[in-house]
């Protein structure tokens, strides 16, 4: 076997079945096995993605275990060439995993690869490429100063290009290929780490053992975060936490000063962001009438770009789910409108909130391609899977 998958998914069902679907477009042809780790949703993930991918394997946990310890369980008994840890909020191109392997044939120093994850904008997510997370580096990511103070802008390799191969120190588990000796060799996942931190650590644990990482410039989507709540008390906790722990776990890197600082400036910055939900949350209460629901719709315009069935199917999907913006359809494939919505010279793309493409009548590569190109367009990308009826956005899912 050549590569093992291994995707740990948690009440994002929809996005799921995405991710399987670009998945199983791209592995046609080479000796891959995708497995999927539940850690207990309760989202009725396991009966969708059991229907509708009914050969892919499903281990359903039932109890929310941590990200490392649920790939540690595939991990453990893996024995294929390669193992992908994939988040299941991505989505591969055709050529992605081809691409990302031949590189790894090719250079035996390589202890783990990462890619070009793009947000539903089209804007680059700096996290696919990082470096150490030093004192300095660390503090000036969180306090936000990086961006002014170039001692203080380490933690992203703003030096390297996003569209340029490059060795770098620390790479993010949402897309982390590596190979399976080598793994086996630093050890697993770190089960300490129950969320956050664990991609760090294993890079940090790579580097150190005398491999090296790089960033290949191959554009995947990332939805970042649909898994979590960014604004949760238990996010709050679990990332500090983590972040706490690297710091114990590789304190040879810092000086006695620095562990001290990092765990002082980790506590504060702690109780800051839980003070700052426990506001939060009153204030929501007391102005939520100011505010347009998050469930409201009605400001979505969508330029679609589809089959005459989809389209069909598509009008009604809208009125089912209150989409009662001004949307316009355009029957169209990638063969006769290669450059998408580029070539629309009698629209105004302003006019719209989103550009929606069939993913049978466009290729994910195609889709990608054309959101990096036209990504100055301001428009958040929606795919529309006609085989489920599904149309998935970076805001919500309309089934």
């Amino acid at each position: 076997m050549k590569l093992t998958i291994i995707i740990v998914n948690y009440n994002v069902r929809h996005y799921l079945a995405q991710c399987l679907d670009a998945v199983y477009q791209a592995i046609d042809g080479l000796r891959i096995e995708v497995r999927v780790v539940d850690n207990a949703s309760f989202d009725d993930s396991e009966t969708y993605i059991k229907h509708h991918f009914p050969h892919t394997p499903y281990i359903y946990n039932k109890s929310n275990i941590g990200f490392a310890c649920a790939c540690n369980q595939i991990l453990k008994e893996v024995e294929s060439e390669y193992v992908l840890l994939l988040n299941p909020d991505t989505v591969l191109t055709e050529e992605t995993l081809c691409k990302a392997l031949a590189f790894m044939d090719t250079h035996p120093e390589a202890g783990a690869v990462g890619v070009r994850m793009l947000e539903a904008d089209g804007s680059f997510l700096p996290e696919s490429k990082r470096g150490y997370p030093t004192l300095m580096a660390t503090w000036g990511k969180i306090s936000g100063w990086g961006k002014y103070i170039s001692a203080l802008n380490a933690y992203y390799r703003n030096d390297l290009s996003e569209e340029e191969v490059g060795e770098v120190e620390v790479l993010c588990g949402a897309f982390l290929l590596m190979r399976t000796a080598t793994l086996k060799q630093v050890g697993l996942l770190d089960e300490d780490f129950f969320m956050y931190g664990e991609d760090v650590d294993i890079s940090c644990r790579l580097r150190a053992a005398g491999f090296r990482n790089y960033y290949l410039p191959l554009p995947i989507l990332h939805y970042k975060g649909e898994s979590t709540n960014h604004l949760s008390e238990v996010y709050v906790r679990t990332f500090y936490h983590a972040m706490r722990l690297f710091v114990r776990k590789h304190a040879e890197a810092y000086s006695s000063w620095q562990q001290s600082a990092a765990c002082i400036t980790i506590s504060l910055l702690t109780y800051l962001k839980l003070m700052s939900l426990w506001l939060r949350k009153p204030l929501q209460k007391l102005f939520a009438p100011l505010f347009r629901s998050a469930d409201d719709f009605t400001s979505y315009r969508f330029l679609v770009f589809a089959n005459e069935n989809s389209i069909y199917t598509l009008r009604r999907l809208f009125q089912r789910n209150g989409l009662t913006g001004k949307h316009h359809f355009v029957v169209a494939n990638e063969y006769s409108t290669p450059d998408g919505h580029g070539v629309i010279s009698d629209i105004d793309v302003n006019n719209f909130t989103h550009v929606v493409y069939d993913c049978r009548d466009y290729s994910y590569q195609t889709i990608l391609n054309l959101l990096l190109k036209y990504r100055e367009s301001g428009l958040q990308l929606g795919i529309y899977h006609p085989a489920n009826h599904l149309l998935i956005t970076s805001e919500h899912c309309f089934e």
